[in-house]
């Protein structure tokens, strides 16, 4: 598991690292468009490529957030249960997201290639786009990564003291 920790780790900090610089480009395209519009002279697609680059920073996320258990948590009901009931919930869920994610990467991975076959071009600027949604493909088989690690952390963790 240690190799595959380190693999994880390793993506998700070039993925954060490109989310960054997706992410300045996101700020300077959207600002640089307000501040031309007071000129008349406004970027054609803007709204087309913010929303490429705002689609690209949000899947190279998350396998980061996944990662660092950055993300929401109701436990209302179950902090009452025990921790080996805890664990085995967890595996569940972290087994039926694994499996989700993966397919939702494969098929959209397959979309991509797909839409380069064709030499399908976006709408407003005619350029090709997918790139962007070979990117959003590869942040969401980051995620199905990391969530197959926690999977394989969750079943072979070691039980603590007073774990039944």
């Amino acid at each position: 598991m240690g190799i595959l920790n380190k693999l994880s780790e390793v993506l998700n900090k070039i993925l954060l690292v490109l989310g960054g610089i997706t992410v300045l480009a996101l700020m300077l395209m959207a600002t640089g468009n307000v501040v031309l519009r007071i000129f008349h002279l406004p970027f054609r697609g803007t709204y087309e490529i913010v929303g490429f680059l705002g689609a690209v920073v949000i899947a190279f996320a998350l396998g980061y957030t996944q990662q660092r258990k950055d993300h929401i948590v109701v436990d209302i009901l179950t902090e009452k249960f025990s921790k080996r009931t805890n664990r085995i919930l967890n595996a569940i869920n972290y087994l039926v997201t694994m499996l989700f994610f993966g397919i939702v990467s494969w098929q959209v991975l397959i979309w991509g290639f797909k839409i380069w076959r064709e030499g399908e071009l976006s709408e407003t600027l005619k350029v090709i786009f997918y790139p962007f949604v070979l990117c959003v493909g590869a942040g969401f088989a980051v995620l199905t990564l990391v969530l197959f690690n926690d999977l394989l952390q969750s079943v072979f963790k070691q039980t603590e003291k007073g774990d039944v």
